[in-house]
């Protein structure tokens, strides 16, 4: 489902990650750039044809993960893009995902270890500095 829709960039997320990636979509809103999220909502099946049409229209793709980046969800939806728009790609898929630790207690490096705004926002900019 889009939550926000946008124009420059597509920004995937689930569960939590989506308040994640809507905050990151307010910060690109002040850089000038109008980032597209989307909600996956339901994990199994996915939703291919939202995921597909955001790419076609955007051309840009970051997938924020609360999973480690290692055999994580961002990984398999960074593949099914590749397998299905791979065309429509301006720039490589980047992927936001929890630093590869175990899950800290304290809130502060619980914190450092997910995924934040200024985390997403970063990966955005370089991939609207990398067009192909």
């Amino acid at each position: 489902m889009i939550r926000r829709p946008g124009r420059d960039v597509t920004l995937i997320g689930y569960g939590g990650t989506v308040a994640t990636a809507l905050t990151a979509a307010g910060l690109l809103a002040g850089d000038g750039i109008d980032a597209e999220v989307v909600d996956l909502r339901i994990l199994r099946p996915l939703d291919d044809t939202t995921i597909m049409a955001s790419v076609a229209r955007t051309h840009r793709v970051v997938v924020v993960d609360e999973g480690w980046r290692t055999g994580s969800l961002a990984a398999e939806v960074s593949a099914r893009i590749v397998e299905q728009a791979f065309y429509e790609l301006d720039a490589p898929i980047a992927r936001v995902c929890s630093a590869e630790v175990p899950m800290p207690y304290a809130a502060q490096l619980e914190r450092a270890a997910l995924p934040q705004p200024e985390g997403v926002r970063a990966a955005v900019r370089e991939l609207v500095t990398t067009d192909g």
